[in-house]
């Protein structure tokens, strides 16, 4: 199930993610899958579903030091825009919070995708300063 949608989001949108398609088709296994099998509090992924099926994602990583990171949201095109997106990253917001008291949350955005460099700043996240890749890195500061 994960699979799918991951794959798909590399497919159709692929200027948004630092994967390619093509790259994760090579792929056996993704770590994430493991990790959802294992079920780590330092790794967690939530979805969405719409009569049983994925329709979005979001992945939480929680790194050495006091900060955790957002990676690989994702909703599928139909289902854009009715507050899929926003629903997932503030639930996963709240279970980072909620497990690491005071982490600071991190994600990245590629420059351009302004829907999610949006929304990301409806929910509270800010630029941040990046030195070691072209994406935008943003940090959440809760309102």
């Amino acid at each position: 199930m994960y699979r799918a949608i991951r794959l798909e989001s590399l497919e159709k949108f692929p200027e948004s993610f630092g994967a390619t398609y093509q790259e994760a088709l090579n792929i056996e296994k993704f770590r994430i899958e493991n990790d959802i099998e294992e079920q780590t509090p330092e790794r967690f992924v939530y979805g969405a579903f719409a009569q049983q099926e994925l329709v979005g994602i979001c992945t939480f990583v929680k790194n050495e030091d006091s900060t955790g990171s957002i990676y690989q949201m994702y909703v599928k095109r139909e289902f854009q825009g009715k507050n899929i997106g926003q629903g997932l990253i503030e639930a996963v917001i709240a279970e980072a919070c909620q497990k690491f008291n005071g982490i600071e949350i991190i994600l990245e955005v590629i420059p351009g995708n302004d829907k999610a460099y949006n929304l990301y700043r409806k929910i509270g996240f800010h630029e941040i300063p990046n030195t070691l890749s072209e994406e935008i890195s943003m940090k959440y500061i809760p309102g």
